[in-house]
C-alpha cells in the first residue's frame, strides 16, 4: 500500500472555479454521450410499487442513520441547520429510487444541481482542507451514508471519492475512517451497478435528529455483507505533515458459511490535525 503524499498545493479561486466548470463541463458531454450510445441506463425514482410490475420490497438489506447537527469548534451552527434543509432537498430526489438489473445508481443523475433558485443554502464544505460554506453544503452526508449502504450489499461500486483530507479526528466515529464518499456536483459523484437480476430500493428520511438510510431489495439475499478496516497506518509525510490510510474491504458469506473478500476502496489522506502519539517516556 503506497503510502506518500505529496504536499498539498493551494490553488487560487479562479483557479478552483475554472476546473469546477472544466469538470463540470465534461461530466455533461460523458451524459450526453451515454445517452447517444445507450452506455447506461440511470435508476429513477419510482413514486409507487405498482410501476415495477407490481413488485413489493419487504426485504431489508442494509439500514444506517447518522446524526445531522454536529457542533464543531468554530462553526456557525446555522451552517448546520441549512444543512438540514439541503438534505430534505436532496432525499426528495433520492428516496424511493429502484436500480433494476443493468441500471446505474447516480446521485447526481438523480438529484440535479444544488442551486439558490431551488432553495438550497449556505451549509459547510471542504475546499482545500479548510472548512468553509456553500450552497448545496451537508449533501456529502448522503454520499457517506449511500456509501456505507451499498458497501453492505451486491451492488458493484463503480465510481466513488473521497476528500484528500482527514478533517476531524474519530470523536464519536460509528464507521471506519474512509467508509464514506464525498460528492461535488456533477463530477464527483457515487455511483453502483446492479449486476444482479433483482431489484433495489432506496429509501431515504429524515427527523428532527437523524438522516436515515434503507436498502430494500425485492427478494431475500442468498449472501450475507459485512464491511472491515484493513491495513491502517498513520504515518508522518518527508514535508512534516501526517497522512492517513486503510482499505475498506467487503466480507461476503455464503449459506455454506464460505466467505470472498472484495476490496471496495484504498484510502489515502493528509491529516488537518495531531494524531495522538505514544509517549515516549512510558514503559514498553
Amino acid at each position: 500500500m503506497k503510502t506518500e503524499i505529496s504536499e498539498p498545493l493551494k490553488r487560487g479561486r479562479l483557479r478552483r472555479l475554472a476546473g469546477k466548470e472544466y469538470y463540470r463541463a465534461r461530466r455533461a458531454i460523458s451524459w450526453r454521450m451515454d445517452a447517444l450510445l445507450g452506455r447506461k441506463v440511470w435508476a429513477r425514482q419510482v413514486k409507487t410499487e405498482g410501476d415495477v410490475g407490481g413488485k413489493f420490497f419487504e426485504n431489508v438489506v442494509f439500514e444506517h442513520k447518522s446524526v445531522i447537527l454536529r457542533k464543531l469548534a468554530g462553526v456557525d451552527m446555522q451552517l448546520q441547520e441549512n444543512k438540514r434543509r439541503n438534505l430534505e432537498l436532496a432525499i426528495a430526489h433520492l428516496n424511493d429510487v429502484v436500480i433494476r438489473p443493468g441500471e446505474t445508481f447516480s446521485i447526481w443523475k438523480n438529484v440535479g444541481r444544488p442551486t439558490r433558485r431551488k432553495g438550497y443554502l449556505e451549509g459547510l464544505v471542504l475546499e482545500q482542507g479548510k472548512l468553509a460554506s456553500g450552497t448545496g453544503g451537508g449533501i456529502c452526508q448522503l454520499g457517506n451514508l449511500l456509501f456505507w449502504l451499498f458497501a453492505h450489499s451486491p451492488l458493484r461500486l463503480t465510481e466513488r471519492f473521497r476528500h484528500g483530507f482527514d478533517v476531524f479526528p474519530d470523536v464519536g466515529r460509528k464507521v471506519p475512517f474512509g467508509a464514506g464518499a464525498t460528492l461535488a456536483y456533477n463530477y464527483i459523484d457515487l455511483q453502483v451497478l446492479n449486476e444482479t437480476l433483482d431489484d433495489f430500493k432506496v429509501e431515504l428520511w429524515l427527523d428532527d435528529e437523524f438522516l436515515y438510510g434503507r436498502l430494500l431489495c425485492e427478494n431475500p439475499l442468498e449472501r450475507e455483507y459485512r464491511v472491515e478496516e484493513r491495513n491502517h497506518l498513520i504515518r508522518q509525510q518527508f514535508w512534516g505533515g501526517y497522512s492517513r490510510h486503510n482499505e475498506i474491504v467487503q466480507v461476503v458469506t455464503d449459506r455454506e458459511g464460505n466467505e470472498s473478500e472484495r476490496l471496495l476502496v484504498k484510502n489515502d489522506a493528509i491529516m488537518m490535525y495531531a494524531p495522538l502519539l505514544e509517549d515516549r517516556g512510558s514503559a514498553v
